[in-house]
């Protein structure tokens, strides 16, 4: 469909078509306007620059346990939710079984931002409480979690507090689950038992209204993606179950046989939006081999799926999904660079991305993930060709989308030892030769936009995020099988703000450990590969929103 637009004093207004005079200006980037048969292109609006602030690490303890041989403590994988309200929480784990560990910032209760932007976080501790340990975490520095960790928040107004909802994974038997219902002071007993099959993995967390959270993991003998409901903010989850990879689609994405590739499973989002139509729909994204032949013989995940449920908001005890394909790569190449992400905004417009170790692919469905846009390379300027890995999504309003993810100084498989982390052998100094990775951030105000070619495309701004270099050397994307440097985890995440701003938490390890002398005696060098790296989250939020956001406007689904 063309848009019929005019140019008016700097501004655009649109004659014909879905926006307003506000949003136009604001949300358009290539125009057209067919005036008196001549093809006209409108200039690009500008975008004010949103600037990051100063990187903060999360402090944690060095070490965990009191006993003669103590865990040395490290800040992995950080989920990151940001409530109704503005309190941001930020998780991590240490591994299994040291268990995870809880930062969280409050504009209620935790004073303002500091002068230069940072934030006064408040280290909550472990979260997965230790449990059946008791003082366990003091004294022996174990807890019944550590392997993976998420979290979901819920939405009430002030003075009401909002729900927060943590799962901690151990393997065997599961998942851990517990809650907080005042803002991470206290938990309610974790329950080590959460998942209604024992054996699980990386499991994702979203939550809805006052009470209700979503839990997604794979079990370890079928991989196929379960879904539980919990309907007391994630105490227990009893309320429904359902299972994301629908009976047509297993074939190529489930564990068929001893060669069998399967899947790799992305987060799960809710539709938070008020559209009548969608409100309370589940997406679920995964990764899988294109056709059950490719799946039986091991080849490589090429597509990427989405299941989707619409009655699971019925609350039934059991709810249903259909799947559909987002996208299929060429013969050979492989989309299951961990992890494939998904998100909703507040007009029920959904947005994916994934990578293929280089390219960071972005695509949009405005017909509730039936059918979805064509996938395109958002990632831009010194960031093509190289590697880049790690995307995650958020978004809000009507088409705010901000994605994130790890970028190379450096062409190639960010896996690749001889590539990434080159070094002679006995070498105390060849860190200062390896790939550098910072984070990169690419946020659009008009990602809903549907058009192909060059008509009304949906356009990213990016910037970099980090100020300064997190890591050095490879970075594994194959998870606990990956041979690659795992120093930070295997993913990061990007939440968003009540005023739109985008809230970072990664991983990062550039700083020589407090205890090397004792630990890596004799290999202290910030450019020694055997140097004891300080492994912590570290935490930057932009400053203001980007301009042009846009929050009126109807549902698609309901136009």
């Amino acid at each position: 469909m063309v848009r019929h637009c005019l140019a008016k004093d700097g501004l655009v207004k649109c004659v014909f078509g879905k926006h307003s005079f506000a949003e136009c200006s604001a949300k358009f980037v290539v125009f057209t306007a067919l005036l008196a048969g001549t093809l006209v292109f409108l200039p690009r609006p500008t975008f004010a620059q949103a600037a990051y602030s100063p990187n903060q690490l999360l402090p944690l303890p060095q070490t965990a346990g009191s006993l003669p041989i103590s865990f040395i403590v490290r800040g992995l994988e950080p989920s990151n939710r940001t409530d109704n309200q503005g309190t941001i929480y930020v998780a991590t784990i240490r591994g299994v079984p040291g268990g995870v560990d809880l930062h969280r910032w409050s504009p209620v209760i935790d004073g303002p931002p500091n002068a230069n932007g940072t934030l006064p976080f408040r280290y909550l501790g472990q979260p997965d409480g230790c449990g059946i340990f008791a003082t366990g975490c003091q004294n022996i520095g174990i807890a019944e979690g550590g392997g993976d960790v998420d979290i979901a928040v819920n939405s009430v107004t002030l003075p009401g507090v909002p729900n927060l909802g943590l799962t901690s994974l151990t393997l065997a038997p599961g998942l851990t689950s517990t809650q907080s219902v005042n803002r991470g002071h206290t938990f309610s007993q974790p329950n080590p038992v959460t998942a209604l099959i024992p054996g699980d993995d990386r499991q994702w967390m979203d939550g809805i209204g006052k009470s209700t959270v979503y839990l997604s993991y794979h079990d370890v003998s079928t991989f196929n993606i379960h879904v539980q409901r919990s309907s007391d903010g994630g105490a227990t989850y009893a309320s429904g179950a359902g299972e994301a990879i629908d009976a047509a689609t297993f074939p190529a994405a489930g564990n068929v046989g001893a060669t069998a590739t399967a899947n790799l499973l992305g987060n799960i989002a809710i539709d938070k939006s008020n559209c009548t139509a969608s409100r309370g729909n589940l997406y679920q994204i995964f990764t899988a081999p294109n056709s059950a032949t490719e799946n039986a013989a091991g080849n490589p995940m090429r597509s990427v799926y989405v299941g989707v449920s619409k009655d699971a908001k019925a609350g039934g005890p059991v709810f249903t999904f259909t799947d559909h394909k987002i996208f299929t790569g060429p013969t050979g190449k492989n989309m299951a660079n961990i992890f494939p992400a998904i998100a909703v905004d507040k007009k029920g417009y959904v947005y994916a991305v994934w990578s293929d170790n280089s390219k960071i692919y972005f695509s949009s469905s405005r017909d509730q993930g039936t059918t979805w846009t064509p996938a395109r390379i958002i990632n831009q300027g010194a960031t093509l060709g190289m590697a880049n890995v790690f995307p995650w999504v958020a978004a809000d309003a009507n088409g705010h989308v901000v994605v994130v993810w790890l970028g190379a100084n450096r062409a190639g498989d960010s896996n690749n030892v001889s590539v990434m982390a080159p070094c002679a052998s006995g070498s105390t100094t060849c860190m200062a030769n390896w790939a550098k990775w910072r984070v990169y951030a690419a946020e659009s105000v008009n990602g809903n936009e549907d058009e192909i070619g060059p008509l009304d495309p949906a356009v990213f701004v990016q910037r970099i995020a980090s100020d300064h270099v997190i890591h050095r050397g490879t970075v594994s994307t194959g998870g606990l099988g990956g041979s690659a440097n795992r120093d930070l985890g295997d993913y990061f995440q990007v939440s968003l703000d009540p005023s739109h701003r985008a809230n970072i938490a990664s991983s990062d390890d550039h700083r020589v450990h407090p205890l090397c002398s004792s630990v890596t005696a004799g290999h202290c060098g910030v450019d020694d590969p055997q140097t004891l790296r300080l492994i912590r989250a570290n935490f930057t939020r932009e400053l203001r929103p980007i301009a042009g956001i846009v929050t009126s406007g109807a549902c698609f689904a309901e136009k």
